[in-house]
Order: C-alpha cells, then structure tokens, then sequence
C-alpha cells in the first residue's frame, strides 16, 4: 500500500520525469514539480515556474514536501562548467533548500558514468553530485540507471532508426544494462515511502544479469523494427573524431560530443548485481524485447518511424 507522500520532483517536463510525474499521480500522490516554462494543469500537479539556480524557486518547490526526487540534470554541454552548473551546484542548491524545509527523503537520480569518474566530464559531474547528496545529513538514496528507453525518448530514437536504414553502427566491443522507463519510474516512487532504505546506492536494470553485448542490443531493436540490420563496431577513434567533428559543426546542438564519445567507448555500462535492489522494495517488470518492441510501436503511431510490421512483435 502506498503511503500518501507529497513529492518535489525536478526533471518532471523531461523523459524519465514526465513519464515519472504521470505515474505519480495516477497512484494518488501530490506532487510539486518544477518547470521552467508554463505548462498546461495536470491533475495533482503543482507547477513551479523556476530553475534550479533560483533559490526561491527550491524553496516553493520543497515546500510541505515529504520527499524529493532529483531527475534533472545536464548530460551535454559545452565545457566542464556546463556540467558542474547542471549536475553539482544544482544539486547543492536542492540540498540545502530541503534541508531548510525540514525534509528528510532525496532520492537522486545519477548515472552509471559516476563509476568512472575520469573517463568523462558528465561522469565526473554525476560523482560529485552523488558525493554532496551522500554529506548532506538526509535520509537520501542514489539511483544509478544505465541506458533508459521506452516511449517517447528521443535519445535512443537514432538508434532504431539506424536499423530501419538496414545498417547500424556500434561503439567498439563492451556491455550495456538497459531499463525500461516505467521500470525506472517504479523504482523511483518506491523509495520515496517513509520505511524504504537509506543511504543507499542503486544500479537498477532489466533484471538480465551481465546485461548485453552491444551486438545483442543491436539485435534486439533490430528485431523490434522487423529489420535484421548489418551492425557495425566503430574503433574508438572514430567516434572521438565523430565526436570531435560534430561538436565543431552543431557546437552545443551535437549529439556526438567528445565527452559522450568516450563514454561510449568504455567497454562495461552493465548494472552491477551486488548493487541492485532487495526483490521486497522492487522488481523489473519489462523484458528488453517487450520494452523495444512496445516502444518501436509508440514511435510509428507517433510518426517518429515508418509502419512496423506485426511480425516484430513478441510472440
């Protein structure tokens, strides 16, 4: 039975919030959720017009909450400082505005990429983030989520795309644990009830222990757009250069930065086991084929791809 918990949520106009905010609700709880544009009324929802450097927009947002939930964040920026805006001073800002507020529940949401904290500017952002949450004195509780799809995301959409065309380029060889985003969301919402652990680090996934290779991931949107792509590791110094290039090129519009390039290039993205979740607080409940398969389908109702054959669908 869920307790009935205010939540101040950040991050709820982006993928894993929205989805995150309407799940939320639909399960009885009030939220408060910052966003830094007008949006339109949503039932149980309580909008605060605001950023995360504006201390009096965390004030309102913490406002009689019993929990926070950190979902914003800055994957791609153009300079260290981009990151630590974003990731660190962020945070902090949270942090201090729920400590005022006398509440006592953060759950943050991380990324895997603070287990390597040298390897890129975002993972090393995502570690100092994690290290203010972990000195803050709250009952906090650390989510590192790897790769996160489902309906709606734009950042994987590349991806099937590129299996629809029939070829599909891959980072160099490794493994990658994948979450579906309602999976995500569940979890999420688990720990903000008042008897769920603290001072604790999550890397949840799919429940596929050792998560994928790149090529069985490849495979498997393959499958999800009925196509059987011809899949392509690039050597890292392709995507350093691509990456390289395409920041010259679209500057903070790139997609392929030098930072995400050598994040991609790390050859283990898998959730570790000994960190995942006690079976009492949460499960998985979305296999990778179902997940894929499902969000393929959302994306050409939507007309993000072409018509997808009944065929990909999980039998």
């Amino acid at each position: 039975m869920v307790a009935a918990v205010k939540v101040a949520l950040t991050g709820g106009t982006g993928f894993v919030g929205s989805r995150l905010l309407t799940l939320a609700t639909a399960s009885g709880l009030s939220v408060n959720a910052l966003t830094r544009r007008f949006q339109s009324a949503m039932h149980g929802v309580n909008w605060i017009e605001g950023a995360l450097e504006s201390r009096e927009a965390m004030h309102r947002l913490v406002e009689n909450a019993d929990a926070v939930i950190h979902v914003a964040g800055v994957v791609n920026a153009l300079d260290e400082a981009g990151f630590i805006a974003g990731n660190v001073t962020g945070t902090l800002q949270l942090l201090a505005a729920a400590t005022a507020a006398g509440v006592q529940r953060f759950v943050h949401v991380s990324s895997l990429a603070a287990r390597e904290p040298g390897l890129s500017l975002y993972g090393r952002s995502k570690a100092q983030g994690e290290q203010l949450v972990e000195r803050s004195g709250l009952d906090w509780a650390i989510v590192r989520p790897p790769a996160v799809y489902g309906p709606g995301d734009r950042d994987m959409l590349a991806l099937f795309k590129a299996a629809r065309t029939g070829v599909m380029p891959l980072p160099p060889a490794g493994r990658l644990s994948a979450i579906h985003v309602d999976d995500l969301a569940g979890l999420l919402l688990a720990l903000v009830q008042p008897a769920a652990p603290a001072k604790v680090i999550y890397e949840a996934d799919d429940g596929h222990i050792g998560g994928y290779s790149h090529r069985e991931f490849g495979r498997a949107i393959g499958c999800a757009v009925d196509r059987s792509p011809m899949l392509l590791s690039l050597p890292g110094s392709v995507l350093r250069l691509g990456g390289r290039l395409d920041r010259l090129c679209r500057r903070d519009k790139a997609k392929l930065t030098p930072d995400r390039a050598a994040y991609f290039c790390h050859p283990d993205w898998a959730a570790d086991p000994a960190k995942a979740p006690p079976g009492e607080l949460w499960q998985p409940r979305i296999a990778l084929r179902d997940g894929l398969s499902a969000t393929a389908r959302w994306y050409a109702e939507n007309g993000w791809l072409p018509p997808i054959s009944s065929r990909s669908r999980p039998s």
